[in-house]
């Protein structure tokens, strides 16, 4: 009889015990679904075109000639031109691609896209020359701001205006990283494990 009612108390220890371990999983489960969905909803947030804008103003003489009879006449046309251009840097991050590894507690950016540079120049002619036999056409003006958009890109090189986009983009990427840090997640970038936020400058290379 005795033996009877320890099989029996055994019996119900062990499925006391299933039933706890199940119970374990599925909390584990369910943690880690939740970890991933703020990872994922953290990714949408940081998601969106981060911006730095900057304003370029120049100053162009535009010549042109047109020569006939051997270059003995020519006849010129020129124009003064105040540019004023807004310029903006954009990093779409809705491109990023990433991998969500749950075994592994790991996201991995993969790749980031490369920065959007939207050039929008205002031109205005001053002093304007010209003559019936040369005058301003379609092409001088295709020639002019393609010439204006030339010396812009130039101005945005040198310029810090790119530097300040990348640095906003690593403010953005910071998020995800204290987000991922916090959760006890692991973020990579090509390979590479950010164990800190200075390792975003140095490790993510644009």
């Amino acid at each position: 009889m005795l033996k009877k009612i320890l099989v029996g108390l055994g019996i119900v220890v062990c499925i006391a015990l299933l039933f706890k371990f199940c119970q374990f999983r599925k909390d584990d489960d369910s943690t880690l679904d939740y970890n991933t969905n703020l990872i994922q909803q953290q990714i949408v947030n940081v998601g969106k075109l981060v911006v730095t804008e900057g304003h370029f103003a120049e100053v162009i003489t535009y010549k042109n000639q047109q020569k006939y009879l051997m270059n003995m006449l020519s006849f010129e046309k020129k124009a003064l031109l105040v540019v004023n251009a807004d310029v903006t840097v954009a990093y779409d991050l809705h491109q990023m691609k990433y991998d969500i590894d749950e075994k592994n507690k790991t996201i991995t950016i993969i790749s980031i896209p490369k920065e959007e540079i939207k050039i929008s120049p205002d031109i205005k002619f001053y002093d304007v020359e010209q003559s019936k036999l040369n005058p301003f056409t379609g092409d001088d003006y295709n020639k002019i701001n393609k010439q204006v958009r030339a010396n812009l890109a130039k101005k945005i090189a040198n310029s810090s205006l790119k530097k300040n986009a990348q640095n906003r983009l690593i403010s953005e990427l910071s998020k995800l990283f204290i987000l991922t840090n916090n959760l006890g997640w692991t973020l990579k970038y090509e390979g590479n494990t950010i164990e800190n936020e200075n390792d975003l400058t140095q490790k993510i290379k644009l």
